[in-house]
């Protein structure tokens, strides 16, 4: 078999055949009704893969998603509402499991610290400018410009001298 052939072969697979696979497991859940079913969807799409980190478990096709979203089907089957599941994703995995954690001295950090770190680079920046302007500007002396001039004129003579 070509090797070309045998490129555009996985090449194929990976991009057509492999995302499909995320479908099927989130159609293999089978509901009562459809109002459960898109609530069930609705939820996995809040819980972040543990995984992935930056993908819903809804997104998510690592193997800790699929086991995670069987557990809440589970739940889901056996009748345990929202609060009950979230409190226990909680419990076993900490506040970073939800993508919108809850308010409270435990997740400060996450809620603002981007805004504390964006403060601080703006302090630095504006301190930083203000040193720049501060800085008076220094005037050379006449002997001082000679002296400059003499040796970027010595430097220019020896430059032409090696080409």
């Amino acid at each position: 078999m070509n090797k070309s052939v045998f490129t555009a072969a996985v090449l194929y697979l990976l991009l057509f055949i492999a995302p499909a696979r995320a479908d099927v497991t989130l159609e293999s859940f089978s509901f009562d009704d459809k109002s459960t079913e898109l609530d069930f969807k609705e939820f996995i799409g809040k819980v972040r893969c543990l995984v992935c980190q930056n993908q819903s478990l809804a997104d998510s096709d690592a193997e800790l998603a699929h086991d995670l979203r069987d557990e809440i089907y589970e739940m889901y089957q056996a009748g345990k509402s929202k609060d009950e599941i979230t409190t226990f994703l909680v419990d076993r995995y900490g506040d970073f499991v939800l993508y919108d954690p809850p308010m409270k001295p435990k997740t400060w950090l996450i809620w603002f610290g981007p805004f504390v770190l964006l403060l601080v680079a703006g302090f630095l920046l504006t301190r930083s400018l203000r040193r720049q302007t501060a800085l008076p500007a220094t005037e050379i002396s006449a002997e001082e410009r000679q002296l400059l001039d003499a040796r970027l004129a010595n430097k220019s003579q020896n430059q032409d001298k090696i080409q």
